[in-house]
């Protein structure tokens, strides 16, 4: 299948891409080890479509995935790369039997899934997988860290052992684990670029122990940048953001105890720039592809140089730049892995009040399933609702329903123009998501 980079705004490879991209044409299986945010999803998209065959209807390709939201993101990306893509995101949360039913009617070329959703549909039948010639394991890491080696075992048995493997990881691993079913692989390691030039540590100390005053403190300094705070525990995260929003401060949470629905709406809307913080447990630390953080902030320390290394790797993506702030109370030390520089940064006495962001996120009560596209989404805002493309950021076409983000000063206006109104001949709900 051909590919467009121009899709997704890229016009040139790096060089971790480059190699990953000649390696991968000759069929060999790849241990893939770049740092987070290196562009590793791209790295592996590219060799894997051009081995795909858009004129068959049968399954080519599986991508193992850690998490839902990486499963979503994966297709999405896979299907703006190439139009002939039929692709298909499976994961918990929502009945297999809708996916089991999309698959058949869809018959998709790749399945992006994650792994006990996907062993699901192996074991049941509901995928076919005679015909896949890629096998990509994405974060291998966290299979081996969850305890997850005997199911990754049970999914490769029910999948062709003459399908080329490629496995990805933004940290080294000593061993290659048992479950890949071969030791005749390619070890591409990118870890020792020079992303660490590009993150500059900071420091900062609280004078209580309950450091959310310095936090709030913190945040209020930063201004309008956009900021990934990692606390330990879902409480925390509780916690830590009810006391943010009621200091008037903008912000989202995530974390494994969510529903479904409400962690795409925080992630969505932090992603698009609708609020600038979001606190989470580690669970935003991998797996999610999340864009342009200028900002991490350890509020708890984390547990392990691994855990800092995929919380860092949230900023300083691709060729940007980024700051990592430790929060430590009186009787917290910085961990001995920490062999960088590290900058002490003490915060004015009286702070600004906190930042709004300039966008908003606009929900719309359809989706994919209701044959929505984002072009339908542009030209409606546009023409019926009086904005200019430069009004309009980010928008996400999910299956049932859509956010778009617009600009926070014409969203009340917005909501005025379109009540009522249907969008490709359909009436729904528009509202502001969690404003």
């Amino acid at each position: 299948m051909n590919y467009e980079l121009s899709r997704l705004g890229i016009y040139a490879l790096n060089a971790m891409q480059q190699d990953m991209l000649q390696t991968a044409r000759k069929g060999a299986s790849v241990v893939l080890l770049s740092p987070t945010g290196s562009g590793k999803t791209l790295a592996y998209l590219l060799p894997l479509l051009e081995k795909l065959d858009a004129k068959t209807d049968s399954l080519q390709a599986v991508v193992i995935v850690p998490s839902r939201e990486l499963a979503m993101q994966t297709a999405d990306v896979a299907r703006r790369l190439c139009s002939e893509l039929r692709v298909c995101a499976c994961y918990g949360g929502r009945p297999a039997m809708e996916e089991h039913q999309q698959m058949r009617g869809l018959k998709p070329h790749l399945v992006a899934a994650t792994p006990g959703r996907l062993l699901d549909h192996l074991e049941k039948g509901n995928i076919v997988a005679d015909d896949v010639v890629s096998i990509v394991v994405d974060e291998f890491d966290k299979s081996l860290e969850l305890g997850f080696c005997e199911q990754m075992h049970d999914i490769l048995s029910l999948l062709p052992i003459r399908a080329q493997r490629i496995l990805l990881s933004a940290t080294d691993a000593e061993e290659i684990p048992s479950f890949v079913g071969t030791t005749d692989y390619v070890r591409l390691d990118f870890l020792d670029e020079d992303g660490d030039d590009r993150l500059h540590l900071c420091l900062v100390k609280s004078p209580e122990k309950d450091k959310l005053q310095t936090l709030y403190r913190l945040l209020c300094t930063l201004g309008a940048q956009k900021s990934l705070v990692f606390v330990g525990y879902r409480e925390s995260v509780e916690r830590v953001g009810s006391f943010l929003e009621k200091q008037g401060l903008q912000a989202d949470i995530f974390h494994g105890g969510m529903e479904q629905r409400d962690r795409e709406r925080a992630l969505y809307r932090f992603m698009n720039g609708s609020v600038g913080v979001l606190v989470s447990t580690d669970l935003a630390s991998r797996g999610l592809d999340i864009t342009s953080v200028d900002n991490i902030i350890h509020y708890h320390l984390p547990l392990n140089e691994e855990a800092c290394t995929h919380r860092n790797g949230r900023t300083a993506r691709w060729d940007a730049t980024g700051s990592a702030f430790f929060i430590l109370g009186p009787e917290e030390r910085l961990p001995e892995y920490i062999a960088e520089e590290v900058e002490t940064v003490g915060l004015p006495a009286r702070v600004p009040s906190p930042a709004e962001p300039l966008w908003v996120t606009l929900y719309i009560g359809k989706g994919k399933k209701d044959k929505l596209s984002r072009g339908d989404i542009v030209g409606f805002l546009t023409k019926q609702g009086g904005l200019e493309a430069s009004q309009i950021g980010c928008i996400d076409v999910l299956p049932h329903w859509s956010y778009a983000a617009v600009r926070r000063t014409l969203a009340r206006e917005l909501l005025s123009r379109i009540k009522g109104l249907k969008i490709k001949g359909l009436k729904t709900i528009y509202a502001l998501a969690g404003n």
